[in-house]
């Protein structure tokens, strides 16, 4: 391993052994309030294992630390990554793979398979009468909660009239649904702490279903 290399990785536990310190919090005690491991956490901050994001995310929460610093620190290219979405990552689902690719946070090919599993579901959820509650009372609640504009808001609000259009096909309002019940449940594969790369799962929704509705048309 090249030097520099080494320092990128051991960065993480040089971040965090100081806040430890700074709290008299010894690795034992810090392993208990994590729920992990000791060795683990040694292991990790020592920069002899790569952090999984879920570790990040729980050393952020226990030492108040930013997770983008975090993050930055475990030699992830993440800054790159929201960069990159700020500037249209959006246009569609192979340039969102791409940012997926980059992050080294997230499998695009897994994630997508994982997504698509979760549609299936909310498809069957959007033929329920509750489902098509949910859609008409809650979407717009969504939408504002968020405050968001882009590419796929744009989408998921035309997705949301056509929805509610009585002429639209019983296959493909459903299929729709399983997009806008996506987006209102926030059951995110990709955490929305990492915004904007949060959001792209949801995009990822919204291409899919645009393109299945292509396929049909």
């Amino acid at each position: 391993m090249r030097a520099n290399d080494q320092t990128k990785e051991c960065h993480i536990g040089g971040l965090i052994k100081p806040l430890l310190a700074r709290r008299s919090l010894s690795m034992r005690k810090f392993s208990t309030l994590c729920g992990m491991d000791t060795a683990t956490i040694s292991r990790i901050l020592n920069g002899k294992q790569k952090p999984k994001l879920t570790h990040l995310q729980i050393f952020s929460e226990q030492l108040d630390v930013s997770l983008d610093h975090l993050i930055e620190a475990a030699g992830y290219k993440i800054n790159h990554a929201k960069r990159g979405a700020e500037q249209g990552i959006l246009d569609s689902l192979e340039s969102i793979k791409t940012v997926l690719q980059h992050t080294k946070l997230f499998d695009p090919e897994v994630t997508t398979e994982r997504i698509e599993q979760e549609m299936v579901k909310y498809e069957q959820y959007a033929r329920t009468d509750e489902g098509h509650r949910i859609i008409c009372k809650e979407f717009e609640v969504k939408i504002n909660q968020i405050n968001g504009a882009g590419p796929f808001i744009e989408h998921l609000k035309e997705m949301h009239i056509r929805y509610c259009d009585e002429i639209t096909p019983e296959n493909d309002r459903s299929l729709i649904g399983s997009a806008l019940l996506y987006f209102i449940s926030s059951a995110d594969l990709i955490p929305d702490y990492l915004f904007p790369i949060g959001y792209l799962d949801d995009a990822i929704v919204v291409y899919l279903v645009l393109e299945r509705l292509k396929q049909r048309a």
